[in-house]
């Protein structure tokens, strides 16, 4: 049975990635945690917890009803709209910062993947809203699948795997891709940023071990000949439509991390179909 942590705000962007991740899975038992944190900001103040405590409580107890009662009315919807006798939901309310709960929960219920609405828009709605899967997706242990707002779910045909053939099979989350392409029959292309230097050794034996994982899956691999990635992606694109887009977040030197954080970042922030970060290999973990 998978088991996939889903954070909310409330807000309509939190209920698509939701939806998304019902019908992502609507053949599959799962168990969705939907997740809420809140902080009120008058718990943090000193002066209202010593001079007025009784206050304190109530507004803590008035956040936490507020709280758990919106996560029935979205799980409700959520249930009364796809119906699946496969699916289990527990609402989860907590005092406390989002990024400290969702890896709490992560690691105690043992999660498959995160799945979350994001924003493409522009200016604060972008800071606010990407900034939390960004802290998200860098601290996850596990896949981090975000929804961009409004896209609504489409059956899985095409996933575009960007890599570097440095992560090969021993990494984080390539199970759960390989379901997905399994369950729903979806070819896999791998793309590879090519800079005129061949592959070396551990690239090519990597390139052979992703062979024969998805050896039960349809895929293929693609070269992006003098693109970073993110060229080479928006080039992809504009030539072939892709349900889904993975690639990995990788744990590099810090002179790396800044070249490859602003990769992440923009696809958390621009991206027009839903994604996937995978996390580290497991011998980084």
């Amino acid at each position: 049975m998978k088991r996939i942590l889903i954070p909310t705000d409330f807000s309509e962007a939190s209920y698509n990635a939701l939806e998304y991740a019902v019908q992502l899975f609507i053949n599959e038992a799962c168990t969705f945690y939907v997740v809420n944190t809140y902080t009120p900001v008058a718990l943090y103040t000193t002066t209202i917890y010593d001079s007025h405590t009784s206050l304190n409580v109530d507004l803590g107890e008035m956040y936490k009803k507020a709280s758990l009662e919106n996560l029935d009315k979205i799980i409700t919807r959520a249930t009364d709209a796809y119906p699946n006798n496969k699916h289990t939901f527990n609402p989860i309310s907590s005092y406390n910062v989002l990024t400290v709960e969702v890896n709490e929960i992560v690691a105690t219920l043992k999660i498959d993947a995160i799945i979350m609405g994001t924003s493409g828009a522009s200016g604060l709605k972008e800071v606010f809203i990407g900034s939390q899967t960004m802290q998200v997706v860098k601290d996850a242990k596990v896949p981090v699948i975000g929804v961009p707002d409004n896209y609504k779910f489409k059956a899985l045909k095409d996933i575009l795997f960007t890599t570097d053939y440095r992560s090969g099979t021993n990494q984080v989350g390539l199970s759960l891709l390989e379901g997905l392409c399994r369950k729903h029959i979806a070819r896999l292309i791998f793309l590879n940023a090519y800079y005129g230097i061949e592959l070396d050794r551990e690239q090519l034996e990597n390139k052979e071990l992703l062979d024969e994982y998805f050896e039960r899956d349809a895929h293929l691999n693609e070269v992006a000949d003098g693109m970073d990635v993110l060229e080479a992606v928006a080039d992809f694109q504009s030539k072939h439509k892709i349900d889904l887009l993975v690639l990995v977040h990788n744990k590099h030197s810090f002179f790396e991390n800044l070249l490859f954080t602003p990769v992440v970042r923009n696809i958390v922030h621009h991206a027009s179909v839903p994604f996937m970060i995978l996390p580290p290999s497991k011998t980084t973990l």
